[in-house]
């Protein structure tokens, strides 16, 4: 990569939030006290999943991953962000950028696709039951499971090797407070139409076609909870899968927001604002949705907090 000089060009610097000024101090320990619950939440999911004998069913082992995924894919952003506010020096080597745009790609795509495998989960739960056991085998699960990281690592490694061949002149400056694939490759001095199209490709394939799969799953589930006699039986139904389709419209909504929303009154600043939702307040909910709205993770709880009292 060179400037327009044919010097190499030896950082990117993250412009970030620097449009709030002063007031980028409240930023970091609001953003830290986010992550610090998304770590502890997401991590209390992960231990009472594996201790305790009564989550050991296939919809608590996605959630066991969920909340590994949802730790890992915003410890990809914000520990750089938060260095970056504090020490007021947003630059970044290219090989840093690239890592970033991988590890950022590859957790965000095997989130989609698991949250899809959760989906499907309920489905069969509620539409199949007498064929469950069989349909959410163990080797079944831990497929699921595999496909979904396998998925995000070709993802994120093509994606990110096809933009950092492209020649890069010019400008370094990226407005935005993380290295995504959309900001980057609005600095290429090449022909981006392969670049664009293969964003476009992974929006289709894996934030479309996940959600497609998504919504089928539930309209057959809706029209399975319609078909219960009992007001009381349409209720419990619909209680088993109410934390999951919370989840989907949270990250769905957002990443519809960030990635396929019309250019009307679009400014770069706005488009920072989404993203930090979605990649630092989305995965610090999620541990609450299925907590709070769960009653075997609450009886979890409550049992080991009593037996270690």
């Amino acid at each position: 990569m060179a400037d327009a000089n044919g010097t190499a060009v030896t950082e990117f610097i993250l412009l970030g939030f620097s449009f709030l000024g002063p007031h980028q101090s409240a930023l970091f320990w609001g953003v830290l006290f986010v992550y610090l619950v998304t770590v502890l939440g997401n991590s209390l999911i992960i231990t009472l999943t594996l201790l305790d004998p009564a989550l050991s069913t296939p919809m608590y082992f996605f959630l066991r991953h969920l909340s590994m995924i949802e730790i890992l894919y915003t410890t990809s952003v914000v520990p750089r962000m938060l260095t970056d506010i504090l020490f007021s020096h947003p630059a970044m080597s290219p090989a840093s950028c690239f890592t970033q745009m991988y590890f950022y790609a590859l957790f965000g795509i095997a989130e989609c696709c698991l949250i899809t495998a959760m989906a499907y989960d309920r489905y069969a739960a509620i539409c199949q039951p007498l064929h469950y056991a069989m349909l959410m085998r163990r080797q079944v699960c831990v497929g699921m499971v595999g496909a979904s990281y396998l998925m995000g690592i070709i993802t994120g490694i093509t994606h990110s090797i096809f933009i950092f061949t492209l020649p890069f002149h010019g400008t370094n400056i990226i407005r935005h407070f993380l290295c995504d694939s959309l900001p980057v490759l609005r600095l290429t001095s090449g022909d981006t139409f392969w670049g664009e199209v293969g964003t476009l490709a992974s929006t289709v394939l894996f934030i479309m076609t996940p959600f497609a799969l998504i919504l089928f799953s539930y309209v057959r589930i809706l029209i399975t909870i319609l078909g219960v006699a009992s007001a009381q039986g349409r209720q419990k139904v619909f209680s088993t899968c109410s934390s999951h389709l919370l989840v989907v419209t949270l990250f769905y909504g957002s990443a519809t927001l960030a990635y396929m929303r019309p250019g009307v009154n679009y400014t770069q600043d706005t488009d920072q604002i989404v993203c930090l939702f979605y990649t630092v307040v989305t995965p610090m909910l999620n541990p609450f949705i299925y907590t709070l709205r769960n009653k075997e993770v609450m009886g979890a709880l409550r049992r080991k907090v009593a037996k270690h009292l």
